[in-house]
């Protein structure tokens, strides 16, 4: 608990002295924000367990640092984990957990992973979409999955390899989910993404 705490902490801090709420003025963002914080809670709050009674769920993390910004979807992640929380009949203790890996951490994976295709990689919006929408959000699921899983050891009788396949899994269905949207948004909303730009992935397109 002591680790995620500190995660949690460290990231609203950074979050918080970036001060994200300015990009809200007179943009686009409102509908993206609040329907993540809206949605989202619910899908937290859909655990689904494995054998030996260890949770995995969908995050969404990695599409709100897409459409927000990171400050930002670090800042609405408290309000979707509680709610979540509510929702699912978790307890705070494990509510904490899944807002420091399956939120913080994951949106910070898929930052980063995102900075360097951005840095590395042709600037097109099919890099944009496979890139950041759909390999950055596999790797920082299963990365974040991996790290959570290491630095809490699953219950006893619980293979660590069952684990990781899980969450192996459900990285792959969000790096799908998150990919078509973000694909969709590219065509018709282009707006409620604050990661694209016109200009960078157009020009050369």
């Amino acid at each position: 608990m002591g680790l995620s705490l500190a995660i949690v902490v460290l990231a609203l801090a950074v979050a918080i002295a970036l001060r994200p709420w300015a990009a809200l003025r007179g943009s686009q963002l409102w509908h993206p924000l609040f329907a993540s914080i809206v949605l989202l809670p619910w899908v937290w709050a859909a655990q689904r367990f494995m054998p030996g009674g260890v949770a995995v769920q969908l995050s969404g993390a990695c599409l709100m640092v897409l459409m927000l910004g990171w400050p930002l979807a670090v800042l609405s992640l408290v309000p979707i984990a509680a709610l979540g929380a509510w929702l699912g009949g978790i307890g705070w203790q494990s509510a904490l957990d899944h807002l420091a890996w399956n939120g913080i951490a994951t949106a910070t994976l898929a930052l980063g992973i995102g900075l360097a295709t951005r840095r590395w990689l042709p600037k097109h919006p099919f890099v944009f979409i496979l890139g950041r929408g759909f390999i950055a959000t596999a790797l920082a699921v299963v990365i974040a999955g991996a790290l959570s899983t290491l630095s809490a050891p699953p219950p006893e009788n619980t293979e660590l390899g069952t684990v990781l396949l899980g969450h192996w899994l459900m990285a792959w269905g969000e790096a799908f989910a998150t990919g078509m949207l973000v694909a969709i948004f590219v065509a018709f909303k282009p707006e409620w993404l604050a990661t694209w730009s016109d200009e960078r992935y157009l020009k050369n397109a």
